[in-house]
């Protein structure tokens, strides 16, 4: 849902496909925070390689990003360093059959929620003071509420921000259309210009941060014989097992923060009022500020703010 990475099937221009390959002009916020280089491993679970990111000092209290559907671990890349630099450890991962992540067979949201207690175990994220926080974008909002409902009581609190807690009766429908959806292996392109001028945004909109869709898109292909083509398996919802978003939500066992992005055509005011009735007493809700769907890309800084917000002064330890 984050990434445009099949064949056109909208009207949208791409953004990035008038640059022709060229990279965009950064501000220096941006470079300073991409110059901090993470650490990176790889995690098995259950039979995959996962692709970890992390910053910070071990030991500090924790933070674990998790991102949407199609999307990958350097979609935090740029936002991560700006809440390690306030004293926090922060790792982001790529789930199975995305980013730099191993493939399956098969998927499921209970399996990425195992991928992510694994991540934090691996980056030290619950050796701090206090128990971590994670947060999650979009369709990763799903496999954050599995995660809560499973083993919440690890974690501080959960963040959700602009998943679309659609009605069960919706969710089932959604999930048949894929089902019934004729998978075809992604295209290779001779040339990373020609694969950058194709990237775009699902659901559609328009940036005006060039250099962050940039990033996104370039850490979105990978080297092939032939050429280029996406990080992510073209057939990971063939055989796909979503979970109940719905029963975990109320079934969470950390405190909540329910996010939406102030323009997201996917979380209305309503969808967001309505989780934060079902979610368990204490709940809290949050809204970003002249931000579609894609937070990060829109409101990169805010969203910084409001990590470091609610996870508070951090207690360091010795």
């Amino acid at each position: 849902m984050q990434q445009g990475h099949h064949a056109l099937q909208h009207h949208e221009k791409p953004p990035l496909a008038h640059l022709h390959g060229r990279r965009p002009p950064a501000p220096a916020w941006f470079t300073a925070a991409l110059a901090q280089a993470p650490e990176r491993s790889a995690v098995p679970v259950q039979g995959a390689e996962i692709e970890l990111l992390s910053w910070g000092r071990r030991g500090d209290p924790g933070l674990l990003l998790l991102h949407g559907n199609g999307a990958h671990a350097h979609w935090y890349s740029f936002i991560a360093p700006l809440v390690a630099e306030a004293g926090y450890r922060v790792a982001a991962m790529s789930f199975s059959g995305m980013g730099g992540s191993g493939w399956r067979e098969a998927y499921s949201v209970a399996q990425w929620a195992d991928e992510a207690e694994a991540a934090a175990e691996a980056a030290g994220l619950f050796d701090g003071p206090v128990a971590p926080w994670c947060a999650a974008h979009s369709f990763g909002g799903f496999a954050l509420l599995a995660a809560a409902a499973r083993w919440g009581q690890r974690l501080r609190g959960a963040m959700v921000i602009d998943s679309p807690l659609r009605s069960p009766q919706e969710m089932a429908e959604r999930d048949e259309r894929r089902r019934s959806r004729d998978w075809k292996a992604s295209r290779v392109y001779p040339r990373i210009e020609e694969a950058l001028a194709r990237f775009r945004f699902l659901p559609p909109q328009d940036s005006a941060h060039l250099y962050i869709v940039d990033h996104i898109a370039r850490h979105s292909l990978k080297a092939v014989e032939g050429g280029f083509t996406w990080c992510f398996d073209p057939f990971l919802f063939r055989h796909f097992t979503f979970g109940k978003p719905h029963l975990e939500l109320a079934e969470a066992r950390c405190p909540l923060v329910l996010v939406r992005g102030g323009r997201s055509r996917l979380m209305s005011p309503e969808m967001l009022a309505h989780g934060v009735a079902m979610a368990p007493p204490g709940t809290r809700a949050a809204e970003i500020d002249d931000a579609d769907h894609h937070v990060m890309v829109d409101q990169p800084l805010a969203l910084a703010a409001l990590l470091r917000q609610t996870l508070g002064e951090p207690a360091r330890s010795a």
